[in-house]
């Protein structure tokens, strides 16, 4: 899950590379999520959280460099931007300690109820226009949710209640990302908030040490768990630079149901790696949750073409002085 911004007009007639990239980042973000699993139970989170973002920063500013793209933000967005990289690195935290307890499937598919948690965040904190189809296809998609999670919940308990976590956090974090999409590229963002997730971290590592938190311990790790950290933080890295790449050269409203695609592929990695298999219940709800999310795309993207319609006869109108067209 990573944010989204426009594609430009000058890449946008590459839709087929655009399908391309969104697809590597369906396939490659649960690969990243299967090593963050096998860390989970093998070293603290919070040193996970650390390398994740430090691979971010150490690929990403290089990237922004050779593309000409300035890592020095303007001073007023920073605040936000400091809200925004606590917000991701509490998600990312989130997602690995639901990776610590839950099958890969089922976490993926339960934060997937995201997209329903910022339909209601527009309609009552934004007030933004959302109809009663896109409401109840919130309802069903979050009653699949609850057929994914009480299974789960049967066995351990409110740790089933991580991935919910995540929704509502990247829920959050994409409304403050909106704040800013405009204003600075999203490598740039990246890269930026990388360094100061570094910081952040270091001093979350000597308040643990105080406070004897657990998932703050620095430990040695072994050379395959290093080798196992490196690999999660260049695959969490790459598939969120193909997520952003994949928007330039195609437009949201192409991309969007693709997305559902990263919960079959979480099956199959849960499968071939953890020998993990939704059971009949949560199956049920992840088909559901898919079909209420598909729907939920595909309502926006009509009323997104209806409005642009509007507002092409508008200015059509205001252009030759004659009544819009009511069709």
């Amino acid at each position: 899950m990573s944010q989204t911004t426009s594609a430009t007009p000058d890449t946008m007639d590459r839709p087929l590379l655009g399908i391309a990239l969104m697809l590597g980042f369906c396939a490659v973000i649960p690969l990243g999520d299967a090593v963050a699993k096998i860390l989970s139970t093998r070293i603290p989170v919070g040193q996970i959280v650390f390398v994740r973002f430090a691979a971010q920063g150490i690929i990403l500013a290089p990237v922004a460099l050779m593309l000409g793209i300035s890592l020095r933000l303007p001073a007023r967005i920073m605040p936000i931007v400091l809200l925004r990289t606590v917000l991701q690195m509490a998600g990312i935290t989130a997602m690995f300690m639901a990776l610590r307890f839950l099958p890969l499937a089922d976490a993926v598919a339960i934060a997937f109820v995201m997209p329903f948690i910022m339909l209601l965040l527009g309609k009552y904190v934004l007030k933004e226009e959302v109809g009663l189809r896109r409401l109840a296809a919130c309802v069903v998609g979050f009653c699949g949710t609850l057929l994914v999670i009480q299974p789960s919940f049967a066995e351990v308990g409110l740790n089933a209640c991580w991935p919910l976590a995540v929704a509502l956090i990247f829920s959050l974090f994409m409304m403050v990302t909106r704040r800013i999409a405009r204003e600075t590229d999203p490598i740039a963002i990246q890269a930026v908030s990388g360094g100061i997730a570094c910081g952040l971290m270091a001093v979350l590592f000597l308040l643990g040490r105080v406070f004897e938190v657990a998932e703050l311990d620095i430990t040695l790790p072994a050379r395959p768990e290093i080798n196992l950290l490196l690999l999660a933080g260049v695959l969490g890295t790459i598939a969120h630079l193909m997520m952003t790449w994949s928007l330039r050269y195609a437009p949201t409203s192409t991309l969007a149901s693709m997305q559902y695609l990263e919960i079959p592929m979480a099956v199959l990695v849960g499968w071939l790696f953890f020998a993990e298999l939704p059971n009949a219940m949560a199956a049920c709800g992840i088909l559901l949750t898919m079909a209420a999310g598909l729907y939920a795309v595909m309502r926006e993207r009509k009323v997104s073409r209806a409005a642009r319609l509007s507002a092409a006869q508008q200015a059509q109108s205001a252009a030759t002085g004659l009544p819009a067209s009511p069709e």
